[in-house]
């Protein structure tokens, strides 16, 4: 039961974003299996879902962690001397609390680190409380949890699996009183020792390797440099020692692993900076990126093996950027870092094909690599790309414009006169979307830019947000007063560009963004430790929850407004080519797409992936299959033939379809729709004609148990019509006249289309018939058909030189007339008695086969001497009524379908009207055989 309308809301935009997500973004989007059948989806499916996506941003775990248990429990926390209330979130992988005071304490226990999880005396101060100890010696106390059997049941089950699944490295280290056992992925020791650890996958992967191109470097490019005395320390080196003494104050109380307690004093020492010695190890702990690091060794070494080497657009794409990876600074200006960054970015395409390399990975990855060693590089750039800015590294970078859109929406909440003021959104965009590309790095001095990546990477985008409000805030008055977005770039450009670090130790390194670096007069510097305290303190109110809440509702306006602009240019290429108005246009596009999104939706089976690639032109974006196809055909197509539709469609979509992929794109199927509503008469019978040779045509068609398999008409009857008091004239004559006309006025520069066989052209004949049925000229359409198919099969004879010609010798007295088949004798439109079939076997010798054959022309000027069918064929025929019925018809279409599939019962009950009809139609055809004198 809903509740309120807000809840209503919630589950709708749910229920809206994951739709959309499904059909249009599904580069890297998989469904619960508990979503998979629409009919089945339940409220609270729903709200297992949300609270899953929620568990995974809160935490930024990687997506495959599935959320177990959520349970209200308290945790003792030795720096407040107290159990902090909040709830435990138990998944695959991970134990994770956090309180109900945001910000309070945070804890995050990877399983892998888990050494024991016990049950302790229940009293009245303890109930139900369990302790989990951890490798580096901690222990965590979490009481009053309810159902604490089963739950500690359960998560030592996951704990025997985490650890059979990936065995643990211990080192021992008889320096740290505090540890003696460290695990290798998250042992933290003090300044000076921080460095000497290296990981058992790094040692192993590195012995052996003799090629230069494959080694990797064993310490962060930072050090290498401080080695090397390219930084000469200055005044400001004491600030960093400060910073140490600090953090290492705060390790010994909080803790040192990826386990320690996350509170609002560590938000404080991030936002001053990080120290340059700890960077890289805490970037890290915070991002968990330690975690894939030890639990996969020597898969970084076996990456790079795999890939060195290899050519593809990919690889050419890196190496044209290698070069532009922070230039000015001297890492990049020598071998030994642009190897490094080839191949951590090579490697990470090879992980990772359907990202594979984009721009801005270049400038984050130079950055990672001056802080961490390669391998650790590798494992950051794989928790940003897949865990920390989801979606944003990929071929439309839906991700990094959902977050526009809601830093947009922030901009007007906090900042309403400058939102007022900038009123044009796509100009905001165009200014800020390096900023969260790149998380600052390509538009700020690094030694600043650094400080919000340090921020980055423990509150996740929420610091980019708050840190890009602050930005503004501080620029709004010079913004305000600017004249046009142009004037709007250079204020913002100069405020980034004079952002220094006071703290930092080395040298200033200038940014990629410098244009005004050249100004006259000073412009006022401002200090990033300053910026980042004001982002904190104005704009630090956002929760990951609105967060989330905000991404929902502006990830379905960023993907409609991708399909709108792909419909547009689709609509802009078609259009010229059709005579369809372009309302009728877009409904087409419409219903084609619908097609398509609801096989997607509604049948598991068919691959989703194969026929929605954006990269793909615009036109041929979405793909339909040959059952799609024939859902559109039966909808919207003017030529429609009862039985035989079904039949006809699966020809149209052969022809269509032609490199044999078995899918089309929305344009050949709109241009052959022109065709059938607004093509001249001589294309409608064209395309015809081509519906039925190959490859349209074939010999297991569908049809194919249909008489046109056994000897088909006689054409030993005579063709001869009457004439006043013996005038008889015999009409071969005149047909061979128009042959010889025909081949005269025939286009030299067409492309000759093959002559149809007299199987092929029986299959033309019967689609005409069909063609027919229930047009108010019915009756003389059949008349009509009957005169032309007999002159047809005369002229097939008769171009070919083929067989007698049949004519009987009239008495002088008799009234000649023309010959009228026995309905025994006309069984080409019947249903095959397989009885009967050596009977007409007999009748109907095999060799007429062989010679007969007939040219389009020959069709053509057959039809034009009847004038009701050339009425038919060129009445207006108007699309509206078939679309609108079409709209209404196409969901209730595919329903009954479905139900056919789940029930045969109800496809064989409904085959029985069918067969009324066809022994109707049967009757009608072998009367309209009958040609009047």
């Amino acid at each position: 039961m809903f509740l309120n309308l807000e809840e209503v809301f919630r589950i709708m935009e749910q229920l809206a974003d994951m739709t959309l997500r499904r059909l249009l973004d599904n580069e890297g989007f998989d469904l619960d299996p508990d979503l998979q059948e629409p009919s089945q989806i339940t409220k609270r499916h729903l709200e297992a879902r949300a609270q899953n996506e929620f568990f995974r941003a809160f935490f930024r775990l990687p997506r495959p962690e599935k959320l177990h248990t959520v349970m209200d429990c308290a945790l003792w926390t030795p720096f407040s001397r107290c159990h902090t209330v909040g709830r435990m979130f138990t998944s695959d992988s991970y134990i994770c609390f956090a309180s109900k005071e945001d910000g309070c304490c945070n804890v995050i226990l990877p399983l892998r680190e888990v050494v024991s999880i016990e049950k302790m005396e229940d009293t009245s101060l303890l109930p139900n409380p369990i302790i989990i100890s951890i490798r580096s010696k901690m222990a965590f106390q979490f009481i009053e949890l309810k159902d604490r059997d089963d739950l500690v049941e359960s998560l030592l089950i996951r704990l025997k699996q985490v650890h059979a699944d990936h065995p643990v490295h211990y080192s021992t280290s008889q320096d740290d009183d505090m540890m003696s056992h460290v695990f290798h992925s998250t042992s933290m020791c003090s300044g000076h020792k921080f460095r000497d650890l290296e990981m058992i996958s790094s040692q192993n992967s590195e012995e052996g390797e003799e090629e230069q191109s494959l080694q990797q470097h064993p310490q962060a490019l930072k050090a290498v440099l401080e080695q090397s005395g390219s930084q000469s320390p200055d005044t400001r080196m004491s600030r960093e020692q400060i910073k140490l003494r600090l953090w290492n104050d705060h390790f010994m109380e909080y803790g040192r692993t990826v386990c320690m307690f996350r509170t609002e004093k560590i938000r404080k020492l991030v936002a001053m900076g990080i120290p340059e010695s700890l960077r890289g190890r805490l970037w890290l702990l915070f991002s968990d990126a330690v975690t894939d690091l030890a639990s996969h060794p020597g898969y970084y070494g076996n990456l790079v093996e795999e890939s060195m080497g290899k050519c593809c657009l990919v690889t050419e794409e890196i190496e044209r950027d290698l070069h532009r990876s922070l230039p000015e600074h001297p890492a990049f200006q020598n071998e030994t870092g642009i190897a490094a960054l080839r191949r951590v970015l090579t490697a990470y395409a090879h992980r990772n094909p359907k990202i594979g390399y984009c721009q801005s990975m270049n400038i984050l990855t130079s950055v990672l690599l001056l802080y961490a060693k390669e391998e650790e590089a590798f494992w950051l750039l794989v928790a940003v790309c897949e865990r920390m800015l989801p979606d944003y590294f990929n071929h439309r970078v839906i991700g990094a414009q959902v977050d526009q859109s809601v830093f947009e929406e922030l901009v007007k909440e906090h900042l309403p006169e400058l939102a007022e003021h900038l009123n044009d959104p796509s100009a905001l965009a165009s200014i800020s979307l390096s900023w969260f590309l790149t998380l600052f790095l390509s538009i700020m001095p690094l030694e600043s830019a650094v400080n919000i990546v340090d921020c980055f990477f423990y509150d996740g985008i929420k610091a980019i947000f708050q840190l890009g409000l602050a930005v503004l805030d501080a620029c709004a008055k010079d913004l305000c007063s600017s004249r046009d977005d142009g004037q709007a770039l250079m204020v913002l450009s100069r405020f980034l560009d004079h952002i220094k670090n006071e703290d930092s130790p080395g040298p200033p390194v200038g940014s990629h963004h410098t244009f005004f670096s050249d100004d006259q007069e000073p412009y006022p510097v401002t200090d990033i430790a300053d910026l980042i305290r004001d982002s904190y303190e104005k704009f630090g109110d956002q929760s990951v929850e609105q967060i989330e809440r905000m991404r929902y509702r502006h990830r379905i306006r960023v993907l409609q407004g991708h399909e709108d602009t792909t419909k547009q240019n689709v609509l802009r290429v078609v259009n010229p080519e059709v005579s369809f108005l372009l309302e009728d246009l877009e409904e087409l596009y419409d219903l084609f797409k619908r097609e398509y999104m609801m096989s997607c939706y509604w049948e598991q089976s068919r691959p989703m992936a194969s026929r929605h690639d954006p990269s793909r032109p615009y036109a041929e974006q979405y793909r339909i299959d040959t059952r799609q196809f024939a859902q559109l055909f039966q909808l919207v197509s003017p030529w429609t033939c009862g039985t035989h539709t079904a039949i006809l469609a699966e020809r149209t979509f052969r022809l269509l379809d032609d490199n044999m992929d078995n899918l089309i794109e929305f344009r050949a199927f709109v241009s052959c729709l022109d065709i059938m509503y607004n093509g001249e008469m001589n294309e409608k019978i064209k395309l015809l004609y081509k519906l039925h040779i190959p490859p349209a045509l074939t010999e297991n068609d569908r049809d194919s148990q249909s008489p046109l398999k056994n000897p088909l008409l006689s054409t030993s009857r005579p063709l001869i019509f009457g004439k006043s008091n013996g005038d008889a004239a015999d009409y071969q004559k005149q047909l061979k006249q128009m042959i010889k006309d025909l081949a005269k006025e025939k286009d030299e520069t067409e492309t000759e289309l093959p002559q149809m066989s007299q199987r092929e052209f029986i299959q033309f004949c019967k689609t005409l018939y069909n063609m027919f049925r229930e047009d108010p000229e019915e009756n003389n359409l059949y008349q009509a058909i009957a005169t032309v198919t007999t002159l047809l099969l005369q002229i097939g004879e008769v171009g070919h030189g083929g067989s007698s010609s049949g004519s009987c010798s009239q008495d002088s007295g008799e009234k000649p007339q023309a010959s009228i088949p026995s309905l025994e004798q006309d069984s080409v439109f019947a249903d095959t008695d397989p009885g009967t079939a050596s009977q007409d076997a007999q009748t109907f010798p095999e060799e007429v086969e062989g010679n007969w054959t007939v040219s389009l022309e020959h069709i053509l000027a057959s039809l034009l001497t009847e004038q009701s069918l050339v009425n038919f064929f060129e009445k207006p025929l108007d699309i509206k009524s078939k679309l609108g019925n079409a709209k209404i018809n196409q969901y209730s279409l595919k329903t009954f379908q479905m139900s056919s599939q789940s029930h045969p019962e109800i496809k064989q009950d409904s085959s029985l009207p069918r067969r009324v009809c066809h022994n109707k139609a049967r009757t009608t055809k072998q009367v309209s055989w009958v040609v009047s004198p």
